[in-house]
């Protein structure tokens, strides 16, 4: 069953270079590019210092939790190039990426997988945010 999609809050500066990222990967990448224009088109886009404090920016750590399996992980919302599983740098053009930014502390949300089925995670916790131009602390 489908949930009710969250409220997706954004800087200027990260809607502008995600949204060239999605279209950068449409051809490549045709669904996530998809998806992740509509969350772009969906999203509020705020001045830097209105990023409300716990909604998910890029270079942002946080606490997320799978809801199919109850596991719990920290993860950092990166762009492509610093992508690195092994360390939890989850890239924005992955599917778990592309449904974390601008997501608020304690919602969840619906993304598809490469297979086709769909998850949810949770943002459990928004442990450090990035200042939505670039990634210095707030």
């Amino acid at each position: 069953m489908r949930q009710k999609v969250p409220p997706i809050v954004m800087t200027r500066a990260d809607h502008a270079r995600v949204s060239a990222l999605a279209s950068s990967v449409a051809d490549r990448l045709p669904q996530l590019s998809e998806y992740l224009e509509a969350e772009t088109e969906r999203a509020r886009i705020v001045e830097p210092s209105e990023l409300p404090p716990k909604v998910v920016a890029m270079n942002s750590r946080v606490e997320i939790r799978d809801m199919l399996t109850g596991d719990q992980r920290l993860v950092t919302l990166v762009y492509p190039d610093a992508e690195d599983a092994a360390a939890g740098q989850v890239s924005i053009l992955s599917p778990l990426g592309a449904a974390l930014i601008g997501v608020s502390e304690g919602f969840s949300i619906d993304y598809p997988t490469p297979g086709g089925k769909e998850r949810t995670v949770k943002v459990v916790k928004v442990h450090f945010q990035a200042d939505g131009n670039g990634g210095h602390a707030r």
